[in-house]
């Protein structure tokens, strides 16, 4: 548990760490001052405050609620001193809004990518892939093995306690006799023996995943056996145990092709997420369509990462990646308090040609930042639900 809580920490810290470094480091090329850089919310634990003849005074803290960070951009959210103060030049509010909008996008642009070069050093260290999408690089596989990659509801399978990324070791007639003992068996191999069991007991040897509610830290990476009874497919009288099966290998690859299926496997990961983010949108307005016991917060998160610890530092990897492009993703949507809703204000004042009025610009970022929290809270008593 202490590990687990650990890595999530350093995990959460270095995303945030990428995602505030993007606004700190733009906003001062382009000589606007940041009065605090800080990493979590609340009291601070440690702070130092440093002084710069060219950027001026600056205060670096590390905070006690460590679910979150800022940066603190003086005139970001406006008020007498940053529009008419003596120091008002260097305030972002005074700056062209291209200026502004590159500031507040630029959060986002470092999580892409830090995501993609997480994936460029996955792909060259070696990453767990399914060989039927990645074919082309088939002389670059090592370890292949079958991973379970579904499950069928009140199968014999799923009865048995067979989860979905279960390594499938062997597969034999319950005769004690077990053939290939130690070696990953073809696909084709075990559907035959569970199609030719004419319904009698098969036994099945697995390695759980990670990931798996059979999961534990003392079986991990340990092969267990379950004694699994095929019924008839009613389509076609097929014997099966309600078992999805697909061929996983470890790929790496040399430097530049690392680059372009890095670059590949990033994109499509941001168009699935913004998919998600539509239909969790959407299910907000469609009872019946309501995802949101489908989020995870700090703490279903702080679980997976240590799943994914545990699994092997390649599926760390692909996690950070995930996460990384979830907050890039996130901030991005035009909700007051966002990064995207901040941009939204400054194309709204770009179309008016006006600054909106400090006060409603101030007061709708307070709510919105409100209701996020609020949004976290209920996330997390889910998580914990959940969790129980």
């Amino acid at each position: 548990m202490i590990e687990t809580i650990l890595i999530f920490l350093i995990v959460l810290g270095v995303l945030i760490f990428v995602h505030e470094l993007g606004h700190f480091l733009v906003a001062r090329a382009f000589g606007i001052r940041v009065d605090e850089f800080a990493l979590g919310f609340g009291p601070k634990i440690v702070s130092k405050k440093v002084t710069s003849a060219k950027h001026g005074v600056t205060v670096y803290a590390l905070n006690a609620i460590p679910f979150g960070g800022y940066v603190k951009i003086f005139g970001e959210d406006p008020n007498e001193d940053s529009t008419h103060g003596p120091d008002s030049k260097r305030s972002f509010v005074h700056k062209p809004r291209y200026v502004q909008v590159l500031v507040l996008v630029a959060g986002v642009t470092f999580n892409f990518i830090f995501a993609l070069l997480v994936m460029i050093g996955a792909f060259m260290g070696g990453l767990p892939v399914s060989t039927s999408d990645y074919a082309q690089y088939a002389d670059r596989f090592h370890d292949t093995h079958i991973v379970v990659s579904y499950t069928a509801p009140d199968s014999p399978a799923m009865k048995a306690g067979i989860s979905e990324g279960d390594t499938i070791v062997s597969i034999s007639l319950a005769t004690g006799i077990v053939p290939n003992k130690g070696t990953s068996q073809a696909i084709a191999d075990v559907k035959s023996t569970i199609e030719h069991s004419e319904g009698k007991p098969i036994t099945v040897y697995f390695i759980p995943s990670a990931f798996s509610s059979k999961f534990t830290d003392t079986n991990v990476g340990h092969e267990r056996s379950v004694t699994v009874t095929p019924i008839k497919n009613p389509t076609n009288g097929a014997f099966i145990i309600g078992l999805g099966m697909d061929n996983v290998a470890t790929l790496s690859l040399p430097f530049f092709t690392s680059i372009l299926e890095a670059t590949r496997y990033s994109m499509n990961t941001v168009v699935e997420t913004a998919v998600g983010f539509k239909d969790l949108i959407v299910g907000l307005f469609h009872a019946d369509k309501m995802l949101l016991g489908q989020v995870s917060g700090p703490v279903g998160i702080a679980s997976v990462v240590g799943k994914a610890a545990h699994a092997g530092f390649a599926y760390l990897l692909l996690l950070v990646t995930a996460i990384s492009i979830n907050l890039a993703v996130l901030n991005l949507l035009p909700f007051p308090a966002l990064d995207g809703g901040r941009i939204l204000f400054v194309i709204i004042e770009a179309i008016i040609r006006r600054p909106i009025k400090p006060s409603i610009a101030n007061t709708i970022n307070a709510v919105g930042f409100g209701l996020l929290m609020l949004l976290m809270v209920i996330v997390t008593y889910h998580d914990i639900i959940k969790a129980i």
